[in-house]
Parts: structure tokens; C-alpha cells; sequence
């Protein structure tokens, strides 16, 4: 075994060790030498449309599979990649953005090279690096082999621990240098940080006394949970307590739905609010809050401080005092400690219960319209354990609210960012990830028409890949929801009326069957059931793609109430 490797090598076994198996990007002149070092590494590389598809993909794979990596060329490539990144932090995606810079010493001259702004200073190599200091928690220039072992470590780890993206710049002069091989021996560091041990014991001391004494509590778990890790310990916590329990619509996938304890989404308008009661809880149980206004019906279902207990990534918060513990050790012993603790908090309140109102639920007229009020409801009997749904910005993100799920079903959707076209790249890094894990779950997706149009090159890349996915396209002509919220029939949100259905096929889907894809636009309710009851439908590989036809300004109730709210609103 030789004594050193190069630089390229080392970064890309790293990444394996973290658990990455595949990269995200697109090839550019200045990084194009690194992309022969991915293969070698036991990586997959996964060439997309363009870079802002490929960071999109990314971030679906790292929602999945714990890390994700995008690779784009410096300048121009990642750029367009940007807002991809910047959604990821804003959401909480573990994601690396590894970016090929020209060589050092043209850099330190100030050369006037492509893809730079071409002013011939230094600071037109350095000035999109300051600009992804604002949306990366780490960030490191590879400019000295001695150093960058560490530099590519650290990295790693704070994308990891952190669940954010990370920005990593190599020089093309970089990627051959040679760093001790000897590194790799040591393991990579990704344990978290533990608490001081009667810190946290006093912490679980005030909580469990906390719930003990509870008359009126409630568990509230956001999309945090996932990202800090505590989804297992949320679950075991509601079915501990038996508290009554609900998610945010940013957190919706993550609690376990067929608790008998389980209320469905924490909102103030919509079928089966219930407000009053948490408002008058004397404990709430808040796990991984996200406050956004979408996130908390225009912050009017954000929890009263003092009566709270918050789990955040660094920290515990009780009745507004804020200790420093980090909350999966602390929710370890929280639970530890409840095993021996009698709880009663009894008369169980009367709260709605999804999985009763789902039931209760007539039989569609078979010849009737498709209609967004119970489309998303109904759909709830076609989902199954293992699988991963993705609701994209907009109606099918609201009516994503209206799911019931089996255990076990994860839900992506946008709870802050909301780029349109962003769920289509993420279905394709959601289906490599499913893959990569060896997990027999479906990938489904739900999407408007004209996010669809925003990110429609990706489908030749699942196609490409020969990667499992179910798409329905909503196709209700245009931005509806930018109708609802102004311009009806302005022609600003009017878009080509395309052949969704014809996209696999100039997208480049075989003909001989050796990838299976399946199309059908589907206009009544019965349409819709014979499409779903097809075993092959159900279970079968390749793409399944579904258009819906929807009315231009059809949508649920639910988000009626809420645009109404957001219209009426003045600040």
C-alpha cells in the first residue's frame, strides 16, 4: 500500500465513510480531473441536467439517506446551484458542495479567467465563496495539502452533525497533490456531543416532575425532530405518555399516524381545528420547532413559551428557561426515567381523529370530476410502509396535509423555502437513495403542472438512471396557487398547456420494455381507481406517471382559509 494518496481520492473515500453513496453534479472544466476519483471510491456519479436540478437532487438524497453530495464547477456552476444550497439550509439538509476552482497561483494573480466576473483581482475567486458563507455552516479552501485531511474531516462532520450543507472549494492543481494515506486509518469522527451527565439528569428531573404533574398536555413534533435525529424518541415519547399528539404540516411523516393519541396536523384553519385546547395546555411538549408562518398558520399556532418544553438542536427550553443539554440524550433519559413513573392526565380530551374521518368518508361518484377537497384524502389508501411521498409548493403541498398514513411512510415536503420545481429533483435523489439502501419503498410524487415545467429535464435523469418513481402531475392549467392568492385570470400565471404524458418518451424512455413506464391521464374518480387497483401500478418498476386533471382554481378548503388569512393580514 503506498504511503500517500491523492487528494481527490481521500475526499471521496471520506464521503463513503460518512455514508455516501452516490455524488450529485455537473462537469466543468475546473473540477473535471476530480470526477475520475468518485467511481474508484465505490461512489455512483449521477450527471444532471443543471446544477440547480443537481442540488435540488442532493438535497432529496440527504433527506433519506443522512448525507448528500454536489459537485459543480466554480462561477457558473455553482451559481446556479445556490438556491438549491440555500434551501437546504433553510430546511435542514445535510449536504456537501464540493466546487472546482481554477488553479492557486491564478487565483493569488488575479487572472482574468472564464466563469470569474473578470475584473483581474484576487477577489473575483473569492467572492462567491463570502456568498455561500451565509448559507453553509462550514466552509473550507483546500489550499494546502498538509492541512486538508482536517479541513475535508471537519467538514464532513459539521454537515453531518449540524444537518446543514457545507462548501468545500479544491483548486484544480489541488486534486493530484499527495496527503498521507495514513489518514484514512483514522475513523472518521461523527459522534455527537454528549451532555454533562447531572446537567442533564437535573434537566429530566424538572421534565419528567413536568409531565407527571400535566392535566392538559400536548406533544407537538416539527420537522426538527427528523433533522436532529430524535424521530425514535419523539414516537417513544407519545407512546409513552399517551399524550395526545400532532405535527406541524412541516412535520407531517414524522410522528407514527396510527397511535390512537395522534390528531393529525396543528393548524388554526381547516377541518378539525382544535386550538382552544392547546391554548389551554398546561404543558406542551415542542420538538424541533420550526416557526416559519407557513409552518404555524401565519404564526398563530406557535406554542405559549410558558407552558413549553422545546427540544431544539443545542439546547432544552423549560417555561422559557434555555439549558444547555442537546435533547437526544436528554430524551433518552426522559423516557429511561418515565418507565417508572405513573402517569394520568384523565379524561382524555375529545380531539378529531384523521383515521376515523377517513372512514367515514362516502364512496366517490365514479363518473365525477376530480376534485382537490377529498383527493388527497382518498389517496391515503394507496400509500404503504416504506414508502416516501413528495409533495411539491403549492396545492399539492396543502392537500399533502389531508394524508393518512400506514407506519412508516416518510413525507417531504416545504416548510420555508418553497422553490417551485424543487420536488421534482428531489423524487429522483429520493428514489437513488431508496435504492442505494436496498429499501423496497416507492417513490412518489406529487406535483403541479407548472412546477413540473421548472425541473422537467430531471425525469430524463430517473429515466436514465432506470430509477423507480410514481409521478401525478396535477394539471390544473397554471400557477393556481399564485391565482388564488392574485391575478385569477391575469396571463402571468398562464403556462404552455404541454403533453406531460409524452415527456418519458423524448426524455428518452426504451421502447423494448427493459424499462417499464406506464402513463395515463386520468379525468373521474373512477379513471383514477382503475389506474390504482393495476397490480403492476402498485408494485411494478420503472416510472408510472399519472396526469390529473384538476380546474383551474380547484383546491382544498384548507388552503382557501389560509390565503384568505394571509390576504386579510396587514404586516
Amino acid at each position: 500500500m503506498s504511503a500517500t494518496m491523492h487528494l481527490a481520492e481521500y475526499l471521496f473515500r471520506r464521503l463513503h465513510e460518512a455514508g455516501l453513496q452516490a455524488v450529485h453534479g455537473v462537469p466543468g472544466d475546473y473540477n473535471l480531473l476530480m470526477m475520475d476519483y468518485i467511481v474508484p471510491a465505490g461512489l455512483e456519479w449521477v450527471g444532471n441536467c443543471n446544477e440547480l436540478n443537481a442540488g435540488y437532487a442532493a438535497d432529496g438524497y440527504a433527506r433519506v439517506k443522512g448525507i448528500g453530495a454536489l459537485i459543480t464547477t466554480f462561477g457558473v456552476g455553482e451559481l446556479s446551484a445556490i438556491n438549491a444550497v440555500a434551501g437546504s439550509y433553510a430546511e435542514m439538509a445535510p449536504v456537501i458542495h464540493i466546487v472546482g476552482t481554477p488553479k492557486r497561483a491564478m487565483q493569488t494573480r488575479g487572472v482574468k479567467l472564464h466563469h470569474s466576473v473578470c475584473s483581474g483581482k484576487p477577489s473575483d475567486f473569492t467572492m462567491f465563496a463570502e456568498m455561500y458563507s451565509k448559507i453553509t455552516v462550514a466552509q473550507e479552501n483546500l489550499w494546502d495539502a498538509s492541512l486538508a485531511p482536517d479541513q475535508i474531516d471537519r467538514v464532513i462532520r459539521q454537515c453531518v452533525l449540524q444537518s446543514r450543507p457545507v462548501y468545500l472549494q479544491v483548486p484544480a492543481d489541488m486534486i493530484q497533490e499527495h496527503v498521507p494515506a495514513s489518514a484514512l486509518a483514522r475513523p472518521l469522527d461523527l459522534t455527537p456531543l454528549s451532555n454533562d451527565p447531572e446537567r442533564e439528569q437535573k434537566v429530566c428531573d424538572i421534565i419528567v416532575e413536568r409531565i407527571s404533574n400535566a392535566r392538559r398536555p400536548f406533544i407537538l413534533i416539527d420537522a426538527g425532530t427528523s433533522r436532529y435525529g430524535l424521530v425514535s424518541e419523539a414516537n417513544e415519547l407519545a407512546k409513552t405518555t399517551g399524550f395526545p399528539t400532532a405535527t406541524t404540516p412541516f412535520g407531517k411523516g414524522i410522528a407514527d399516524e396510527t397511535l390512537s393519541n395522534f390528531h393529525g396536523i396543528y393548524a388554526s384553519v381547516g377541518e378539525g381545528t382544535y386550538v382552544p385546547y392547546v391554548e389551554s395546555s398546561d404543558l406542551i411538549i415542542n420538538i424541533g420547532p420550526v416557526h416559519s408562518n407557513v409552518n404555524t398558520s401565519l404564526f398563530t399556532t406557535i406554542p405559549n413559551p410558558a407552558v413549553s418544553i422545546v427540544f431544539d438542536q443545542t439546547s432544552v427550553t423549560i417555561d422559557g428557561k434555555v439549558w444547555n443539554v442537546f435533547p437526544k440524550g436528554t430524551l433518552k433519559r426522559v423516557l429511561h426515567l418515565l418507565n417508572d413513573t405513573m402517569l394520568s392526565f384523565w379524561p382524555y380530551p375529545q380531539l378529531p381523529c384523521p383515521r376515523a374521518a377517513l372512514k367515514r368518508l362516502p364512496p366517490a361518484p365514479s363518473t365525477g370530476g376530480l376534485t382537490q377537497d377529498t383527493f388527497f384524502k382518498r389517496m391515503s389508501h394507496f400509500f404503504q410502509p416504506g414508502d416516501i411521498v413528495l409533495t411539491e409548493t403549492g396545492t399539492a403541498s396543502n392537500g399533502g396535509r389531508d394524508f393518512v398514513f400506514p407506519p412508516n411512510v416518510g413525507l417531504i415536503n416545504s416548510g420555508v423555502w418553497l422553490s417551485i420545481g424543487y420536488m421534482l429533483g428531489a423524487a429522483q435523489g429520493v428514489a437513488l437513495a431508496q435504492r442505494n439502501m436496498g429499501s423496497q419503498g416507492r417513490t412518489i410524487l406529487f406535483i403541479g403542472d407548472g412546477s413540473f415545467q421548472v425541473t422537467a429535464q430531471e425525469l430524463s435523469t430517473v429515466i436514465r438512471k432506470r430509477l423507480g418513481a410514481i409521478i401525478f402531475v396535477i394539471n390544473n392549467d397554471g400557477y393556481t396557487i399564485e391565482r388564488l392568492i392574485h391575478g385569477m385570470d391575469a396571463e402571468y400565471n398562464d403556462i404552455a398547456m404541454w403533453r406531460y404524458l409524452d415527456s418519458p418518451s423524448y426524455f428518452g424512455a426504451p421502447g423494448d420494455g427493459s424499462y417499464p413506464v406506464f402513463t395515463a391521464r386520468v379525468t373521474t374518480w373512477g379513471e383514477l381507481d382503475g389506474v390504482l387497483a393495476r397490480e403492476s401500478f402498485q408494485h411494478g418498476p420503472g416510472l408510472r406517471m399519472v396526469e390529473l386533471m384538476m380546474g383551474v382554481s380547484d383546491c382544498t378548503d384548507t388552503l382557501r382559509l389560509f390565503l384568505q388569512m394571509y390576504a386579510s393580514r396587514k404586516e
